[in-house]
């Protein structure tokens, strides 16, 4: 690596150069971004909530299928963004009513989706790969999102009462969904804020060079690391009845999941030959890359209720 000197005759490396600024923009963007996201999962009325969700759906999608178009697919947008936001606002019903509702709905859109490309394909060569392509954008962003909704307002209903602490928090009591919802963006963040400054610093060993080469084996475990270390200090502030082991191993989940979602995302640009999904947000790229590890980490929350809460 090249040295150069600094005004005081210091050698410093190309890297430190490098690392810095862009260090900087992403602690500036990220410091921006935190209040608004803490108000919109704690304190945010029902209809904000399921805003900010569709206005994350309808970012996310945009970048895929610009991708997607890098890539060489034809895409039908439009159908993606309308079912996309049928699925967000599908979730707002009551749980007992969602489950009857959500899946004939899901398999009228798998259903209605190849119907109407037929009229929107010139070259039937295309068909296939647009279609493919449309429907794993829904799943892929829209319905992957859609499960914060019944996590923050219906986690009461998935028989998860024993996770609720009779503690007050000072000002104002939050519910088992903001704790959760919460638990699930302290586990992201840490684990990325960990494995971007270990793997930077100390990153040696490439984790899928093919995928993406700049992740190392290092950083992925750092991040890890740093999720369930954010998780023990999380659960003992705010699941003080339920044991920690349990705390832990949500979090191991998430984490997990989360690590696969920013590989999804990856291949999917390194498909397209992009660096960065957009350049929505400075120092962080697109929009799609602040919620690729969410993509994943949201469902699997979401999964990780039923089963705790289907468990005598």
């Amino acid at each position: 690596m090249r040295k150069a000197r600094n005004s005081k005759g210091w050698r410093v490396s190309n890297f430190q150069f490098r690392f810095f600024p862009d260090m900087l923009r992403r602690t500036l963007t990220t410091i921006l971004l935190i209040p608004p996201v803490l108000y919109i999962i704690g304190w945010s009325p029902k209809w904000l909530f399921l805003l900010a969700v569709v206005t994350a759906v309808v970012l996310g999608l945009r970048e895929y299928f610009a991708l997607c178009r890098a890539t060489g697919f034809k895409v039908f947008s439009w159908v993606g963004y309308g079912a996309s936001v049928v699925a967000c606002a599908a979730q707002m019903l009551p749980l007992e009513m969602s489950y009857f509702v959500a899946i004939p709905l899901l398999l009228a859109l798998l259903l209605l989706i190849p119907t109407l490309a037929l009229g929107q394909s010139a070259d039937l060569k295309d068909y296939l790969a647009a279609t493919s392509v449309t429907i794993f954008g829904i799943l892929y962003i829209g319905l992957s999102l859609s499960c914060l909704v019944p996590i923050r307002f219906s986690a009461d209903s998935f028989g998860l009462a024993w996770m609720l602490r009779s503690e007050v928090v000072p000002g104002q009591a939050l519910s088992l969904g903001v704790r959760l919802i919460l638990l699930l963006f302290v586990v992201i963040w840490a684990g990325d804020i960990s494995a971007y400054l270990v793997g930077r610093w100390l990153g040696r060993i490439p984790f899928i060079p093919r995928i993406s080469p700049r992740k190392t084996w290092e950083g992925s475990l750092a991040g890890l690391a740093g999720s369930l270390l954010a998780a023990w200090a999380f659960g003992r502030s705010f699941f003080k009845t339920v044991d920690l082991k349990t705390i832990i191993m949500i979090a191991a989940w998430i984490a997990v999941a989360g690590q696969v979602g920013d590989l999804v995302e990856s291949a999917i640009k390194r498909g397209a030959n992009q660096k960065d999904s957009g350049t929505l947000l400075p120092g962080h790229g697109g929009f799609l890359d602040r919620i690729d590890s969410l993509l994943f980490a949201a469902p699997a929350l979401w999964l990780a209720m039923v089963i705790l809460g289907s468990l005598p």
